[in-house]
């Protein structure tokens, strides 16, 4: 680890290790604390480690997370065991094509007993919220969740009212090619920090499925941190070193998305400032206390891919936002200190 660590082009040099607010041993309980949520989750979703470790950084990064897959490959039962691994309150939303905007933030009712309007929160005001399904609801329900997501508060009838914090929203979807689905707009799938996909899972982990599914229901599984832990856990991720050429490597990187030929509309900067927290979280995640290169490239995936608006023709061609990012990978060029360039 330490020949790694002393060759890498980006890692933090002595003299500006006094910039650096994190130390390594910070860095190390971070990585630990992250690694026993993982693992605790990784019981409940078998064979998905990569899934559940990208989905647990979006939460860690103060994102919201899009789990995207065809029915029955645990889409929901990851965001279950979320929940259920952090000792916060949690609220599940079936979201169906009669599911009105009221019955997702709450709704003002007026109390005869008290002569006044009262409000009456929806299930919104949680700390994971479980958007099952959401792409079956209608596009006005579907903008509900808009201003929650971007600014954690409500607004009925003029009135704002604040969420919970931490706040999450874990929303599944099935693929907009099937049936009775509604494509959520490009402004809604912007406030997903990551959009991941579960999959089927390998033949070994399906047996174990079959094996033991009743042993491994999300209902049993205990927490392992509680909401303030997860605070914490998000406000030292604030305080990741990043090296100058990181900031140009992550502007260059949307801005050859956004000139892309195939592209109509490239990573929005919303997109950039998601990227840098994710890889932030990453780094700590991996014991360190500052990013490199290989953090943003693990991330830019599944926090660029689905930002990107394909022409379209390329679109009709089967390009894929995927597709845009590993060209725009190989377009720029790896950062290095002055020394070595």
């Amino acid at each position: 680890m330490h020949d790694t660590e002393q060759t890498h082009p980006l890692r933090v040099p002595k003299r500006m290790q006094q910039q650096v607010q994190l130390g390594a041993a910070q860095a190390e309980q971070f990585a630990a604390a992250f690694e026993r949520l993982a693992a605790a989750v990784d019981t409940v979703v078998l064979g998905k480690q990569e899934v559940v470790r990208l989905a647990l950084t979006a939460m860690f990064a103060e994102g919201h997370i899009l789990l995207e897959d065809v029915p029955g490959t645990g889409k929901t039962t990851m965001a279950r065991a979320i929940a259920a691994a952090v000792s916060g309150q949690w609220r599940r939303i079936q979201f169906t094509p009669d599911l009105l905007p009221s019955d997702v933030s709450g709704v003002t009712i007026f109390n005869q007993a008290s002569g006044a309007f009262e409000f009456h929160p929806g299930p919104v005001f949680a700390n994971i919220v479980i958007a099952d399904e959401i792409n079956r609801a209608s596009p006005k329900t579907q903008s509900a969740l808009l201003e929650v997501m971007e600014e954690g508060r409500v607004t009925v009838d003029g009135r704002p009212h604040q969420v919970p914090q931490p706040f999450l929203v874990v929303a599944t979807q099935n693929p907009v090619e099937m049936d009775g689905t509604y494509r959520l707009p490009e402004a809604q799938l912007d406030r997903f920090l990551v959009k991941l996909s579960v999959g089927y899972p390998v033949e070994a982990a399906e047996i174990e499925v079959l094996r033991g599914t009743h042993q491994r229901s999300p209902e049993h599984l205990a927490a392992v941190v509680d909401t303030d832990t997860v605070a914490q856990m998000a406000e030292m991720a604030k305080h990741v070193y990043i090296a100058e050429p990181l900031y140009a490597y992550l502007v260059q990187l949307a801005n050859a998305t956004r000139n892309h030929p195939q592209v109509a509309v490239g990573v929005s900067p919303r997109g950039l400032i998601a990227l840098t927290r994710a890889a932030s979280v990453f780094a700590l995640s991996q014991g360190r206390s500052y990013i490199i290169p290989e953090d943003v490239k693990a991330l830019a995936g599944p926090v660029f891919a689905h930002r990107i608006q394909l022409a379209p023709d390329a679109a009709m061609r089967g390009a894929t936002g995927a597709q845009v990012v590993a060209d725009a990978f190989h377009q720029v060029s790896v950062p290095l200190p002055a020394s070595a360039a």
